[in-house]
């Protein structure tokens, strides 16, 4: 293993965690395991070399997966006096003796690095400084590759969707309004199971689903409990991760069962306006600020407002509480965002596009698509209508 010659002053990069759950070093490196390990980046000439530490019995694997120049393993490079039986310290405690004999008298860590090990450096002589946008906006900018991740996630992520949608949609009603399902009450957990066993099938690992029914959902990320009822709104929103690439799916649909009522048919066509006025304003160098902007005034040409309720607003106040959107990929909530101060858009970036209405006494709206922003516009990633009826 060779390592840049010792120089006044090498300008190194370091990072810190577990791969199986560090989304930006999973990324760089393309290669999980559960404990922790150690990517050191130092310059050798005019390339950069990068170096995984990891435990010795990881080693092999790594030779043959991880994209990295070399693999170590902490007992190569123990400094005097040993290394501690912890082993996250002893991670710590080999890294910096690597930075130490490679002549690095300056490391950038990225905004993970657990600070134990900015102590051993300052420790040993090595000034370290935090790099906040280390990875942030490489990662922002996906390669064909993980669009196409994505596009396969949100692939099966619809056929959720289509699949809870349709079991409310075409649940029996009792004389009371309770929805059934082959004759015992449908719930929110009831839709949330069918869902999960449906997804795990396919292969995706899925967080609690949103099923939210009625005035429940006003709270756009309450996850929804209890029996569902006819002629109310569900906010149906599904965002599994696909185990075999780990990229994560994200979409919402509103469905209702038997008569749709006048305002939320009203509150439908707003949101379907305000996620076509985003898109249509999404292209490379547009801010996330724009964007959301966009949606605002589109929701305020049909009569609703932006912002959260006050504590005397009446309960009919219906209005968007939250941003537009985010980005996604390896994390589901992924910088940019679609909001204020959201920065200027990058080519390739994968967003999620989710403008809703929200009323306290009857429920809410959300329609959520995923887009990769082009040069000139984006493109939709979704095929599922968008619909309230699902019958």
């Amino acid at each position: 293993m060779s390592l840049a010659s010792a120089s006044s002053k090498v300008v190194a990069r370091i990072a810190a965690g577990v791969p199986g759950v560090h989304s930006s070093l999973f990324w760089r490196i393309r290669f999980a395991v559960g404990d922790q390990v150690v990517l050191l980046e130092i310059p050798n000439g005019e390339k950069t070399e990068s170096t995984l530490l990891l435990r010795d019995i990881e080693m092999e694997r790594a030779k043959q997966y991880a994209r990295v120049d070399h693999v170590g393993c902490p007992p190569m490079f123990a400094p005097e006096g040993g290394l501690s039986g912890d082993r996250e310290t002893a991670n710590a405690q080999a890294a910096i003796e690597f930075l130490r004999r490679a002549g690095v008298t300056h490391v950038y860590g990225d905004r993970t690095l657990p600070l134990i090990f900015a102590d051993f450096a300052r420790k040993a002589g090595i000034a370290i400084e935090c790099d906040v946008d280390m990875w942030v906006n490489e990662r922002r900018q996906k390669s064909e590759e993980e669009i196409e991740h994505l596009r396969e996630a949100q692939r099966v992520t619809e056929g959720a969707i289509q699949l809870a949608c349709e079991l409310i949609a075409r649940a029996d009603v009792r004389a009371d309004g309770v929805l059934l399902h082959q004759g015992v009450v449908l719930t929110s957990e009831r839709v949330r199971t069918a869902v999960d066993h449906w997804l795990l099938d396919q292969g995706f690992s899925n967080p609690k689903a949103i099923i939210a029914g009625g005035p429940m959902a006003s709270d756009c990320h309450n996850y929804g409990t209890g029996e569902l009822r006819t002629s109310e709104p569900v906010i149906v929103d599904i965002f599994p991760c696909d185990r075999r690439s780990r990229y994560n799916g994200d979409c919402t649909r509103t469905v209702v069962n038997g008569e749709i009522p006048d305002e939320v048919m009203r509150m439908h066509a707003a949101v379907r306006a305000a996620k076509a006025a985003a898109e249509a304003k999404i292209r490379a160098g547009v801010t996330g600020e724009d964007v959301h902007f966009a949606t605002i005034a589109a929701l305020s040409d049909h009569g609703y407002p932006f912002g959260l309720p006050s504590d005397d607003t009446p309960w009919s106040y219906c209005a968007m509480t939250h941003g537009t959107g985010h980005g996604i990929g390896l994390d589901v909530h992924e910088p940019p965002l679609l909001d204020r101060k959201g920065p200027p858009l990058l080519k390739g970036e994968a967003l999620t596009v989710e403008p809703g209405l929200y009323r306290r006494d009857l429920g809410a709206v959300r329609i959520e698509d995923m887009v990769i922003v082009t040069e000139n516009g984006c493109l939709n990633l979704n095929q599922l209508h968008d619909g309230l009826s699902w019958k």
